[in-house]
């Protein structure tokens, strides 16, 4: 099996997929950016400072170790947010200790407050434990309830203060560090929170309308069931009792036994011409019909749709119109399945004695077209305008738009 390049595969997702897939990753640049954050105010302390590299090297240590349980603790809180398998509390009660112990260490092994010189203490390593807090409380405001969250992001405000008052730090800025840190982290949780919600959002209207598809087949079915059931059900009924009167007759030696058997026949060869009739209903096609009810299917699914039959439609022959009714039943189904259009065109026309019928949409996914054999909804359209004499043809067009020509002679 041949590996499909980044490009080729994100290519091939569908809409939901891909939001996913882009809000995913806008969780995971919160865990990316711990490492340079960290970094840039690790070199700015050293800098001021003249503190040895220790604490830098042990700073960008943690952050990485932090940075990596942080993408696990999102894509496990993410997946239980949108109701999948996922062993979420765990990753998130290890990312948290890990982030309060990294924070605790940034504190101490920074530079105190009488080392800096400011009687609140340096602000580079009060910065690095606030963006430590965020590789925890970040994957924490996707992993549990809303009414969970800020309780949580509290409480580790509360473990990393103690850090800061063995640091040197004034009680008064420590409050204000807490204060400061809670509004920033405020700020993060109803980011990503808003993240998760979007891509969840998007998936309940992916199955809405999967459900929807569903429920229309479900409706024709209920329909023909219907109409099948007034057909048959008064005629089932005339011959059950014609046929049991017709037993006593027999029983009794009468001949209007025979009499009551011929009307038997009589309603069976009714009945059967009837069901042929429901059948030949949905067996035949209406052109203008079909297109009618192919905008309207596909408008219901935000794909707008053009049609163009021109003014000799109603001209063809009832069987070209048949076969073509069929070919935009199938085009409408193939549109509906098998791409995420947002435009599609149907388009009649009359060149050169034929009948030329013309479907395009857009949004098709770049995978590889199944030929024109390949399947048995195109295989079916390609035998009915076999029977007319008439071809199917898929030309090349450009990428993302899908182009079939039913050309039927008359």
């Amino acid at each position: 099996m041949a590996i499909q390049g980044p490009v080729r595969r994100w290519k091939g997702f569908g809409k939901p997929q891909r939001a996913e897939l882009y809000f995913r990753w806008s969780l995971y640049m919160v865990a990316w950016c711990i490492v340079p954050v960290n970094l840039v105010l690790s070199a700015s302390s050293v800098a001021n400072l003249d503190r040895s590299v220790g604490a830098v090297r042990v700073t960008l240590v943690v952050s990485l170790a932090s940075t990596l349980l942080c993408l696990r603790a999102f894509r496990t809180s993410l997946d239980h947010y949108l109701h999948r398998p996922a062993e979420h509390l765990r990753w998130l009660i290890v990312n948290s200790a890990l982030s309060v112990a990294g924070s605790w260490a940034v504190l101490l092994l920074g530079p105190s407050a009488a080392e800096s010189g400011q009687p609140g203490g340096t602000p580079f390593t009060a910065a690095i434990a606030i963006a430590m807090l965020c590789a925890a409380i970040g994957p924490i405001s996707v992993g549990l309830p809303l009414r969970q969250v800020f309780p949580a992001g509290l409480g580790l405000i509360l473990l990393t203060a103690p850090a800061m008052l063995l640091t040197g730090v004034s009680p008064a800025t420590t409050a204000g560090l807490a204060v400061g840190a809670a509004i920033s982290l405020t700020a993060l949780v109803g980011t990503c929170r808003s993240f998760a919600w979007v891509t969840a959002i998007i998936w309940e209207l992916e199955t809405a309308r999967e459900a929807q598809s569903r429920l229309a087949v479900a409706e024709e079915r209920l329909r023909f069931s219907r109409d099948l059931h007034d057909v048959m059900g008064r005629n089932l009924t005339t011959i059950a009792l014609k046929s049991e009167l017709a037993v006593q007759f027999a029983r009794r030696g009468r001949p209007e036994a025979a009499d009551q058997m011929a009307e038997v026949q009589r309603i069976a060869q009714e009945s059967q011409r009837e069901v042929r009739d429901v059948i030949r209903g949905y067996r035949t096609a209406d052109l203008h019909a079909e297109a009618i009810g192919a905008r309207a299917v596909l408008r219901s699914a935000d794909v707008a749709c053009e049609i163009d039959l021109g003014e000799n439609a109603d001209q063809l022959p009832p069987p070209i119109q048949s076969v073509l009714g069929w070919v935009i039943r199938e085009a409408t189904t193939n549109v509906l399945r098998h791409s995420e259009a947002a435009h599609c065109l149907i388009r009649l026309d009359l060149q050169d004695g034929r009948a030329v019928l013309e479907l395009e949409n857009d949004g098709v996914p770049a995978v590889p077209l199944p030929s024109l054999g390949g399947g048995t909804g195109l295989r079916g359209l390609r035998e009915r305008l076999a029977a007319h004499d008439g071809e199917l043809t898929i030309p090349e067009t450009a990428q993302g738009t899908f182009r079939m020509l039913a050309a039927v002679p008359l």
